[in-house]
């Protein structure tokens, strides 16, 4: 993930209360709170399913 490059949420509050992403075949997703607990990877297909699921459910 070292080489992709991380981007805040746009629903983050700017109180530090954000979530990160970095996408790419793999997506990785942090907390920026806690950097260094690591990340959660996801493959591609399921963040994209995951973003239209969420989406849709508004």
């Amino acid at each position: 993930m070292a080489n992709l490059p991380w981007h805040k949420s746009t629903y983050s509050d700017g109180a530090h209360n954000c979530v990160e992403v970095a996408e790419g075949p793999v997506t990785a997703v942090r907390d920026t709170r806690n950097r260094e607990l690591g990340h959660l990877d996801v493959p591609a297909g399921e963040w994209t399913a995951l973003l239209a699921s969420v989406r849709a459910g508004r």
